[in-house]
Parts: structure tokens; C-alpha cells; sequence
């Protein structure tokens, strides 16, 4: 696959969803968990949503219990916890696997074409994020522990890019 938009997933309402209906928009796709120690992170990618949502970048948050446990909820929990903690209005979709032979496969497709340190595929805990083109290709891979607000200066770049 050349880009990201031949992939449907599910919403955190359990609905397919293509992300063919973000072309043309830059994204942020970016495994989380609620009972996280960067959790708080929630508060900078909803403050990078809020900040260029009108300029076309989407944030995608795909909830993960794969690292810790620390995503143990059902799909409406996580939704009503990062709504009421976090005021989270950009897209979350149902929560999935990022390693694995379970992972889903737009993460698979993510890792691949962005590998970790070393060159690694895993992911290796929650909040790992993936930037992407108006393309559809992916931009960059950034660690869990990068806040999100140093994002900004490539969101600028690529937001740029027509």
C-alpha cells in the first residue's frame, strides 16, 4: 500500500470508518491509554487540535491496553474519560493492538514505513505518534515521550505543503 487512505477502522462507536475521508488533511495517528504516566499528553494533542483543525490537521487516537494494562476500559469508558478529563474533540476510534500478530493493520503499515529506534517496528509503549502528509505518506515516527506541542513546527511545514 502507498498510503494510509486504503484503510477502514472502526470508530470508538464500533462504525467503520475509511480514512480515505481524510485526504487531502494532515494527521497525527498516535496509540493512547488512559492510566498512563503520559496520559496528560491528551491535553497537548487536544491543544495542537484545536490550534490547526481549521488550517486541515486531524488528529486520529487509537486506544491500546497492550503496554501495561493501562488501557482496561470498554470503547464508551475511554471515550467519557477522555471527553470529561481531557475535553478530547478530536477523533478516537476503537481500541486496538499496535504489536503483534493481532496489531491492526494500519499500525503494521505505520511502523513499517516509519521504524523505530534502531529500526525497530514495534511500538514500543503507549503515545508513540506517527505524522502524515496531505499526501498520505508518512512524515515521521516520534517517540512516547515527546510532548506533542514540539510536533508543531513540522505540522507547520507539512500543513504548508499544498
Amino acid at each position: 500500500m502507498s498510503d494510509i487512505y486504503q484503510f477502514s477502522v472502526l470508530n470508538i462507536r464500533g462504525e467503520s470508518v475509511s480514512l480515505e475521508q481524510f485526504r487531502g488533511k494532515v494527521l497525527i495517528v498516535v496509540n493512547t491509554a488512559s492510566r498512563c504516566g503520559f496520559t496528560p499528553q491528551y491535553r497537548g494533542l487536544e491543544a495542537l487540535y484545536q490550534t490547526y483543525k481549521s488550517r486541515g490537521l486531524e488528529i486520529l487516537g487509537f486506544p491500546c491496553n497492550q503496554f501495561g494494562q493501562q488501557e482496561p476500559g470498554s470503547n464508551r469508558e475511554i471515550a467519557d474519560f477522555c471527553e470529561a478529563n481531557y475535553g478530547v474533540s478530536f477523533p478516537l476510534f476503537a481500541k486496538v493492538d499496535v504489536n503483534g500478530a493481532t496489531a491492526e493493520p494500519l499500525f503494521q503499515y505505520l511502523k513499517a514505513k516509519a521504524p523505530g529506534f534502531l529500526g525497530s517496528q514495534s511500538i514500543k509503549w503507549n503515545f508513540c505518534k506517527f505524522l502524515i502528509g496531505r499526501d498520505g505518506t508518512v512524515h515521521r515516527r516520534y517517540a512516547p515521550f515527546v510532548p506533542p506541542s514540539t510536533l508543531s513546527k513540522d505540522i507547520e511545514r507539512l500543513l504548508a505543503r499544498s
